[in-house]
């Protein structure tokens, strides 16, 4: 986590008060369906399901085809950990990914990049991007300025991926929600999807299973949650918001 992102961040209640979210006009997710494939590009596993977790839940039940590409296996989220080295690391996030986008209806291919966690550069995010990309594909990125390192190289580079084969891009904010607050964010040309009970439930439930960020891996303070319930807040709202092409 960087600096920037320390602290309990932007309250919610902030995030719905005067030039916030409800001045957004709300939308259903299936009203911008994408016709095909949805290649969701996260800088970090739980990235995908904490951006637009509801959203793919709607719009995988309406038939629409989901492929992941993780940038990083998040193996720095506890470089000091006494707990588990970076490599056991990887691998538990990427079960739990498994698991929270089950817990989503979802069951996507997983393109793995493995590029280094908290090091990433834009041209490697490009390339591989890129060759996982197919003719009538949507990206799902994130936005550009989400205030983290890794994912602020994944927008640039699922950007110049987008570009370079013909692809849709949309954007999803993750950390936005933290460093940021109403009045900083171009919301004007926002979609605000509202979500189902049934898809903020499963998106809710798909966090949960997230155990290596949202709750301390032993006692040893090394080894504390990268995700604190204020954080989570902003996450488990019944809305998600993109911003893509008209």
């Amino acid at each position: 986590m960087s600096p920037s992102l320390k602290g309990a961040g932007t309250p919610e209640d902030v995030w719905w008060g005067p030039g916030g979210l409800g001045d957004v006009p709300a939308r259903a997710p299936a009203a911008v369906r994408p016709a095909g494939r949805v290649v969701v590009v996260a800088p970090h596993p739980d990235d995908e399901v904490l951006g637009v977790g509801g959203v793919l839940a709607v719009w995988a039940a309406e038939g629409t085809e989901v492929a992941v590409v993780a940038v990083t296996d998040g193996e720095a989220s506890h470089p000091d950990s006494p707990t588990l080295t970076p490599a056991a690391l990887a691998d538990r996030r990427a079960e739990e990914r498994r698991a929270a986008l089950a817990a989503l209806g979802i069951e996507p291919a997983v393109a793995r990049l493995r590029l280094p966690d908290g090091a990433v550069a834009a041209d490697d995010v490009a390339d591989g991007v890129a060759a996982v990309l197919r003719a009538g594909d949507t990206v799902l990125a994130p936005v550009e300025g989400d205030g983290h390192p890794d994912h602020d190289a994944t927008a640039a580079g699922a950007g110049v991926a987008a570009d370079r084969t013909g692809a849709a891009c949309w954007r999803y904010p993750v950390w936005l929600w933290h460093w940021s607050r109403p009045g900083e964010v171009p919301l004007g040309d926002a979609r605000r999807l509202v979500l189902s009970g049934a898809a903020v439930r499963a998106k809710s439930a798909a966090i949960d299973h997230f155990t290596s960020q949202i709750a301390p891996l032993s006692g040893d303070p090394r080894d504390a949650a990268v995700l604190s319930d204020a954080v989570l807040a902003r996450f488990r709202r019944d809305t998600e918001i993109l911003w893509g092409p008209r």
